[in-house]
Order: C-alpha cells, then sequence, then structure tokens
C-alpha cells in the first residue's frame, strides 16, 4: 500500500475514533452533532492525522472550560469577557498544533458556521413540520 493511502485510512480510523468518543461522551440528542461537527472541523481545517491526534483533545479542553464558564457565569457580558479569555489562551495550543494562524482562526469560524448550520436546519425540519401538521388539519 502507498504511504498515500495509508495516511487517509489512519485519517479516517481517526475520525471514526473521535465520532465513536463524541457519541459516547456526550449525551445522546447530542451525539449526532457532535459526531458531524468533528466530521466538519476536520475537514474544514484540513487536519491531518498527526494534528487531528493533538487537535482534539486539546479542542475537548478548551470546550469543558467553556461550558464550566458558562454554568459559573450568570451575567452577559461577564460571560463574553471569559469566553474572550479563553479563546486567546486555547489560540497559543492550537497554534503550536495548527501552526498557521489562518487555520487556528478556522477553529473558531468553524464553531460558529456549524452552529449556524445546525439552526438554519432546525429551522427548516421545524417550518417542514408546521407544514405537515397545517395539511394535516385541513
Amino acid at each position: 500500500m502507498d504511504n498515500q493511502y495509508m495516511k487517509k485510512l489512519f485519517l479516517f480510523i481517526l475520525i471514526c475514533g473521535n465520532i465513536n468518543y463524541f457519541c459516547f461522551a456526550q449525551p445522546v440528542r447530542n451525539n449526532r452533532a457532535e459526531a458531524l461537527f468533528a466530521a466538519y472541523v476536520t475537514k474544514q481545517l484540513s487536519l491531518t492525522s498527526e494534528e487531528a491526534q493533538g487537535f482534539w483533545p486539546v479542542y475537548q479542553s478548551y470546550r469543558s472550560e467553556l461550558k464550566k464558564a458558562r454554568q459559573a457565569h450568570k451575567d452577559e457580558l461577564e460571560w463574553e469577557e471569559t469566553v474572550l479569555n479563553i479563546r486567546k489562551k486555547y489560540r497559543i495550543s492550537f497554534k503550536k498544533i495548527l501552526v498557521d494562524d489562518k487555520r487556528v482562526n478556522g477553529v473558531f469560524k468553524a464553531e460558529r458556521s456549524f452552529r449556524t448550520m445546525l439552526r438554519n436546519e432546525q429551522a427548516r425540519r421545524q417550518n417542514k413540520q408546521r407544514s405537515k401538521s397545517k395539511d394535516s388539519q385541513l
């Protein structure tokens, strides 16, 4: 087998492993979204297998810190400031793995665009459900 094929196979196995991790580490309703997010970010950042091995544990730590901060803050401005500080902190860790500032910024952009895609999909499904409900009432 050639080296390129082995890299792709390894990356695929790594992604599947991350998907498996997300599926068992999160509540059931988030499984699919987390798995899709892992695949989305991996693709958006063009993570190599080596980068993915280093990136995902750091990213999970980042998400965990954000979650803890969210639970601790009631004030919205204080929360936003804390998020900014956490992002600045993890930007350094992400840069050690991703090297390029553009790719590091891509982490945060990918988060936003994925959340937007999820919201749009949810709205689309709700509209579809409302349409079905109206049709059945007629």
